[in-house]
């Protein structure tokens, strides 16, 4: 078969290969048990407060967030606190981490990650890893996250620090409309 001009000149390759992953930024995938009466996902398991296998983080905090379907919670960053991100299966969210740490081998490096959607997995974001979602589900959207410093919001204490939603333009919440 021989396709038309007109076809040939818009053909592309969608990109398949594996994108730069920003340095101490780590993905665990999960196990999800799946049989005819549900799923079961294991998430951490802790030893005093340490999670056991890669991760030398210590739980100080578990937060429970949900997002509207389209709603963009934009960039924050954190200057001591490490996060890591559980997405429930059945939402789907586009994580965004942009590395704003000086002197970092990734640094300015944008990752984008599917959340959810299916599948169970937890994301490490280190201090000074600037990172923000949108809800890409048509419902809403649930996010566990665990982190190593508890939350304050006095002024002088509070290490969540904002960047406006459209820092590195708004086209970076865009998706594909191939």
């Amino acid at each position: 078969m021989k396709l038309i001009d007109n076809a040939l000149k818009s053909l592309h390759v969608q990109e398949y290969s594996k994108k730069q992953v920003i340095y101490g930024v780590k993905i665990f995938p999960l196990r999800r048990y799946n049989d005819e009466d549900g799923s079961l996902s294991e998430l951490v398991r802790l030893n005093k407060g340490k999670i056991e296998g890669d991760v030398s983080f210590n739980v100080a905090q578990i937060n429970y967030s949900e997002i509207e379907p389209g709603v963009i919670k934009a960039f924050h960053i954190h200057e001591h606190q490490s996060d890591i991100w559980f997405v429930l299966p059945h939402s789907k969210v586009l994580f965004i981490l942009v590395d704003q740490r000086d002197g970092s081998p990734t640094t300015d490096v944008i990752m984008k990650i599917v959340l959810g959607d299916c599948n169970s997995q937890l994301v490490l974001i280190p201090p000074g890893v600037a990172h923000g979602c949108i809800n890409l589900s048509t419902g809403r959207s649930t996010i566990v996250y665990f982190v190593d410093r508890e939350f304050s919001s006095v002024p002088g204490e509070c290490d969540e620090k904002r960047l406006p939603w459209d820092n590195w333009g708004k086209e970076i919440w865009e998706t594909p409309k191939e």
